[in-house]
């Protein structure tokens, strides 16, 4: 075919073409989700924001079986476990804010809101807003029905201390692994007469039974809090320091976490201060020094396939980021769980 021939196939395919009119079976599913019958898209500044703007489905948790859902997409604006900078009860409505997350996921070639059945339920509700105990049951007793209707949670934080009353929801029948990526390993113990606090749920989640040491890795840990974080170690969690990602190479950490992961079910808990401050300086607790946002990515779609059963972005606190860019960070990597998530549903 000469050039003037291709051309001219091309001119009467596409130049009088609408953006929603392609057919590649994958786009197809994707733009079925953004495109209306006549072309035009919902306004992305326009109605109610969700995550990802997934559907909202508020009435969900009253329903025995949720509705129907696969995953739920659940905000925890709740940061009263903080031990240094406070905002991230902030961090559910600046993710939901973000827009042109998705719909299609280029690498894994799926749009995850068409393989799954997955809705923005809303916030967990809780009691009070000063009390940090209360608040913790209150996080258990919102997951713990969404576990039993075989639900897959996305928790939107909040600190990183509402992944222990989440892990006491979907640990308590058997202890899960987890791959947690974070500046800190958050194992420390008692705080000032508090055992509830950011830097510790992951000590709590083992010593309660429901967290697998001996399956939990933890990658892009760095700064000085190491002293307090022996409880990692000694109890056979993997952690792999964020110098080390640099040394081993990102295809070698993934393998590494495929291995301690295995082939049985697994939590994901993303703090976004394992980001470095140049990207994520939206954070409750920086550190310099972290993994690039496109490091992070890579080593998450290398778990692709492996059975996980919820996960977590937690520790968005927009006000200390003018620019936005922390919370479409966290946007971004929320929407590459639910990749994961969806990739898990065809295990």
């Amino acid at each position: 075919m000469t050039h003037e021939e291709r051309l001219a196939a091309l001119r009467a395919r596409f130049a009088n073409g609408r953006s929603d009119e392609v057919q590649t079976p994958e786009f197809k599913r994707a733009i079925s989700l953004v495109f209306k019958a006549d072309g035009r898209r919902k306004l992305p500044y326009s109605g109610v924001t969700t995550f990802l703007d997934a559907p909202y489905r508020p009435e969900a948790p009253e329903q025995a079986d949720y509705g129907g859902l696969e995953v739920a997409l659940v905000g925890v604006p709740m940061d009263l476990a903080v031990t240094n900078r406070s905002g991230s009860r902030l961090g559910p409505r600046a993710v939901r804010n973000v827009e042109r997350i998705g719909p299609y996921h280029h690498v894994h070639r799926i749009a995850p809101l068409a393989e799954i059945r997955a809705a923005d339920v809303g916030d967990v509700p809780f009691r009070s807003r000063y009390s940090l105990p209360e608040s913790m049951e209150d996080i258990e007793a919102f997951f713990t029905p969404l576990h039993a209707a075989g639900v897959k949670p996305l928790a939107i934080g909040g600190d990183h201390s509402i992944s222990y009353p989440i892990l006491r929801a979907l640990g308590r029948n058997r202890p899960v692994g987890m791959v947690h990526i974070d500046a800190h390993c958050d194992t420390s113990g008692e705080l000032e007469g508090s055992r509830f606090h950011h830097g510790g749920p992951f000590r709590q989640a083992v010593l309660d039974g429901v967290l697998d040491p001996a399956r939990t890795i933890q990658i892009g840990i760095r700064g000085s809090a190491e002293m307090l974080y022996e409880f990692s170690y000694v109890s056979g969690m993997t952690v792999i320091h964020a110098e080390e990602v640099d040394a081993m190479g990102i295809e070698a950490v993934i393998a590494h976490a495929r291995r301690v992961i295995g082939d049985e079910p697994y939590y994901l808990s993303f703090d976004v201060d394992a980001i470095d401050p140049a990207y994520t300086p939206g954070t409750g607790t920086p550190e310099v020094g972290g993994l690039t946002p496109r490091e992070s990515q890579r080593i998450l779609r290398g778990l692709a396939g492996l059975d996980i059963i919820g996960g977590d972005v937690v520790e968005v606190a927009p006000q200390y980021d003018a620019t936005t860019n922390t919370a479409q960070v966290g946007a971004t990597i929320a929407f590459e769980i639910l990749a994961l998530l969806a990739l898990a549903g065809k295990r």
